[in-house]
């Protein structure tokens, strides 16, 4: 995937395939009407738009369009642990809506600090502070601010291909080419390393890692002196890159030696989806700051954190995160009722169990037609990526089967060019799994039969 062509695919679905084009011309009247409008009055950007449909209703682990169609959600934006309108978020919304709707950053309430309690308990009180953000692109602005203050050095490690938010902080210890460019100068200054990642490993050694690359991190910060702190997502949601625990153990032995900060990005795989509150408890991890996001508002309110130890609350001469909505009364209570159903309704657990559910049925797709070139799964995340990466009609077969996806009632992201990524809500029931793994298997199924019979085509 070395062609500028496939370039632009690596993220996801793109905007001018013809397969867009050709699913538009499906729609009603009324549908493709309020696309044009949004089209008009939306800046428009890479991956995001034009939007494909309209929706008019989502509720548990479904979204309903204008035409009436409805769809298994398995991408959300990673904000739907509970499924859409779950009653308890809803309810503790509302309800707080009628009583405290807002609360100045000057003064505090008990729903934040409860929540706040909360977070630094679910972490075994091993980082106990906190600070609340809109969105958790401004919670790693805030803990980039937070590690250049308390060490007094600049500079910022990441991963190639990571995501950690939009903002210009944020796209500075970002990994991906899309976002990053045509900007020009980024801050703050980052080095860049590879990932651990089985399948786009520099060193090629697949699933018997021989930690190369934890060990190249331990080559960068000796001869990169200025390094205020490393920042990893623990798993990499965009195409489930799931290092191994001994990946980690280095990692941390690494930073510890060098005296440098840990950050753990957990925006999009916190609260339950890989099968612990937190996916870096996978790896017995001791982060010095862990940024929390997405389903922390229950798909309801926009909520995020930043948890730290508190030996870095030493900046109290600084404002490293001074937001408007800091002590929100409501993204509080919507968070708080998001913690009370994930520890009431054991959905750390049903994650594994989806997870398991979910690869069994990949598992038996795969003997019958060999289409993955690998299956990828941590709790209720799943990354089954394709075998065949090239274009046809300018779009890849993950293309193809998504929009077959579509017509059968099934959401989920591409990424990567080649990864169908498939987080359903933790609680979807068995027979509405076992319905929308079905809905997608016929539609690789129908990609397939498609793209052959296109190819044939080509060569009468």
């Amino acid at each position: 995937m070395r062609d500028n062509e496939n370039w632009r695919r690596r993220e996801g679905d793109v905007n001018d395939s013809e397969l867009r084009s050709t699913w538009r011309k499906g729609l009603s009247d009324e549908a493709c009407a309020l696309l044009t409008r949004d089209q008009e009055v939306f800046l428009n950007q890479s991956l995001s738009s034009p939007c494909v449909d309209v929706v008019t209703h989502s509720g548990g682990p479904m979204l309903s369009t204008l035409d009436g169609k409805t769809l298994y959600d398995f991408h959300g934006n990673n904000v739907h642990q509970l499924g859409f309108g779950h009653p308890a978020v809803v309810r503790a919304v509302t309800e707080t809506l009628q009583t405290l709707p807002f609360s100045p950053r000057r003064y505090t309430n008990e729903l934040t600090v409860q929540l706040a309690e909360r977070l630094v308990a679910l972490t075994s009180n091993r980082l106990n502070k906190v600070l609340f953000a809109p969105a958790a692109t401004l919670a790693v602005d805030t803990a980039i601010k937070l590690a250049r203050i308390v060490t007094g050095k600049q500079r910022m490690v990441s991963l190639w291909h990571s995501f950690h938010g939009a903002s210009l902080g944020a796209l500075s210890v970002g990994g991906q080419a899309q976002f990053r460019s045509g900007l020009g100068t980024l801050g703050p200054e980052t080095t860049h390393i590879p990932p651990c990642a089985t399948s786009s490993c520099p060193w090629r050694c697949g699933s018997a890692c021989d930690l190369r690359c934890a060990d190249y991190l331990d080559y960068v910060l000796e001869a990169t002196r200025d390094v205020a702190a490393v920042i990893m997502e623990p798993v990499r949601n965009t195409d489930v890159q799931v290092p191994p625990k001994a990946y980690y153990e280095r990692v941390q032995a690494i930073c510890k030696r060098h005296g440098v900060l840990l950050i753990v990005d957990e925006t999009a795989t916190c609260l339950g989806r890989t099968g612990h509150m937190f996916a870096y408890q996978h790896y017995d991890l001791d982060p010095d700051m862990v940024v929390l996001g997405k389903g922390l508002g229950g798909g309801v309110f926009p909520i995020a954190a930043l948890l730290a130890k508190r030996e870095l609350d030493d900046a109290k001469s600084y404002s490293i995160g001074h937001y408007t909505h800091e002590k929100t009364p409501v993204g509080a209570a919507a968070a708080l009722a998001v913690i009370d159903t994930i520890e009431r309704e054991d959905l750390c657990q049903r994650a594994n169990q989806i997870g398991m559910r979910m690869t069994m049925h990949l598992q038996d797709l795969q003997q019958s037609t060999h289409v993955f070139a690998e299956i990828r799964q941590i709790g209720a995340l799943c990354g089954a990526q394709l075998a065949d990466t090239s274009l046809v009609h300018g779009a890849t077969l993950a293309e193809h089967t998504m929009y077959e996806a579509f017509h059968r009632g099934l959401n989920f992201k591409v990424s990567s060019g080649s990864t169908l990524t498939l987080s359903p809500p933790l609680v979807i029931s068995d027979a509405e799994l076992d319905d929308a793994m079905g809905r997608l298997r016929t539609s690789i199924q129908r990609a397939l039969e498609r793209i052959s019979k296109e190819r044939m085509q080509q060569y009468e």
